[in-house]
């Protein structure tokens, strides 16, 4: 029931907000089912520790260590930027940027793709689980071409024509995994394509169909996780929608994609070795860091650079990932982790910056901590655990990572991996610094902080300095059984 519940709650508020149509019912019903789910959610990972696994329909929903914590972070997103989309879309219904009909399309859209996202980790079959992921896209591509611009539909256009070759691909190569295992499993078993029945069997499988099918697999979740070179969707999609539709794809979307990718990785590192995949892995996710650190050097626009960001982030997972070893899946999973409840922040003071001085370019806004003291404040703060300063919990992701790449004997990879994050840190540093502590324009002046955005800011701002000092043990617990099951043996 509690699986159900899961992604039942958020689906059928998104039904029940359909023929709705006052605004105040509309919020109170998204913001009463996030808070129900981030419920649910914390007693799945309380069950999924004492138990282990928790199942539902004869293994037809499943939960493990992983899928409980990307369940977990998917609801803590979900939550904050429905506390923050009530103060974001009051001020752009006043500001005449959308009307009711827009709002309605929101509280519909939202709940539904919170839905679909939370559908992701719980399937147990990998075909469902493609379904899932692929439902995301339909659920939130009318968010990103919520404002109906020329720039939005074409953003909107590119991220669904992308990301559908990249799910065609994934497609393939789940079907092929399939196939190289049907000799084991046998054409008819009962419940033969769920990924802990796979996983088991995993040594025995056709070496060359699942050789293919992981290629397709890492390209196809890839593209939905904005890995180079099949993120060009990423930069257009984070620019052109709604603030809290951008956090949710930026926090909470990337994970499931990466979820997938995670998965298919478990079954053919134990067919093919970890040397296999582990070559792949890293090729992809240092591709990502070095292409994304140039952009975040000459970025003209703040919301594009949080795509970059984004995009840099899904490399360190993939990467660490590849590197293996008991430290390796150990880092992909807590860089999960800490990005996922950093990275709204970050969204959220640039929603805050946009709506404030009227334009997403960094050249037009100067001075936003005088104008703006707690979002240039905590924009500032945001910037730094992004970046992966110490002491916050980023860093200490990263240098597991780090760590694992050299025990794996690959310090090429390691230096190309520095070299990437400490150029995105020094191009991050120099734009916040200048947008945050440059000289205000004469005629500016000190405006309010919504409640409602300031709550959300908050929200997201106390684990991101409570996880820099320390980690909480259940969440350690999951991270630790997660990359068990991901290849590591920490």
């Amino acid at each position: 029931m509690l699986l159900t519940l899961l992604v039942l709650v958020p689906l059928l508020t998104g039904l029940l907000c359909w023929p709705l149509r006052e605004r105040a019912v509309l919020e109170r019903l998204n913001l009463l089912a996030f808070a129900v789910v981030a419920a649910l959610a914390l007693w799945l990972g309380a069950e999924v520790l004492a138990r282990g696994t928790v199942e539902a329909f004869g293994g037809f929903l499943r939960a493990d260590a992983l899928s409980a914590l990307v369940a977990g972070l998917t609801a803590f997103v979900a939550l904050a930027c429905g506390v923050y989309a009530v103060g974001y879309l009051r001020e752009e219904e006043r500001a005449g940027k959308i009307n009711a009909r827009l709002l309605h399309r929101y509280y519909v859209l939202t709940p539904i793709f919170v839905a679909t996202m939370m559908a992701v980790p719980l399937v147990n079959n990998l075909g469902l689980m493609w379904v899932a992921i692929e439902s995301t896209t339909l659920a939130s591509v009318l968010l990103v071409r919520f404002y109906n611009q020329k720039s939005s539909l074409e953003a909107a256009w590119k991220y669904i024509i992308i990301g559908s070759a990249g799910i065609a691909l994934a497609l393939f190569g789940t079907v092929l995994t399939y196939y190289s295992a049907v000799s084991v499993v046998g054409e008819h078993a009962e419940n033969g394509f769920n990924w802990s029945v796979l996983i088991a069997v995993a040594d025995k499988c056709q070496p060359a169909a699942m050789r293919l099918a992981f290629v397709m697999v890492l390209v196809g979740y890839g593209t939905k996780a904005g890995l180079a070179p099949m993120h060009t969707w990423k930069p257009d999609a984070y620019a052109e929608a709604p603030v809290p539709s951008a956090a949710l794809l930026g926090a909470g979307f990337i994970n499931c994609a990466l979820y997938g990718i995670m998965r298919f990785s478990a079954l053919a590192a134990k067919c093919l070795g970890q040397p296999y995949t582990g070559k792949l892995l890293v090729l992809f996710g240092i591709a990502s860091i070095l292409v994304a650190a140039p952009f975040v050097l000459v970025q003209r626009n703040f919301r594009r650079l949080l795509a970059y960001s984004s995009i840099d982030h899904a490399g360190i997972m993939v990467a660490a990932l590849g590197f293996g070893g008991k430290l390796g899946a150990l880092g992909a999973v807590l860089h999960m982790v800490f990005h996922a409840v950093a990275k709204p922040l970050m969204f959220f003071c640039a929603g805050n910056v946009q709506q404030r001085f009227g334009t997403p370019y960094l050249r037009k806004v100067s001075g936003v901590i005088h104008t703006l003291p707690w979002t240039g404040g905590l924009f500032l703060m945001a910037t730094f655990a992004v970046t992966g300063v110490p002491p916050f919990s980023l860093f200490q992701s990263e240098f597991t990572a780090l760590s694992a790449a050299f025990a794996a004997d690959r310090a090429w990879a390691a230096g190309l991996f520095v070299a990437g994050i400490v150029t995105i840190f020094a191009g991050f540093l120099v734009n916040m610094a200048r947008l945050n502590l440059g000289r205000p324009a004469p005629d500016a002046i000190r405006g309010a902080e919504c409640p409602w955005k300031l709550g959300a800011m908050v929200l997201v701002a106390v684990p991101v300095v409570a996880l820099g000092v320390a980690l909480p043990a259940p969440i350690y617990e999951l991270a630790r059984h997660a990359a068990q099951m991901m290849g590591g043996n920490p």
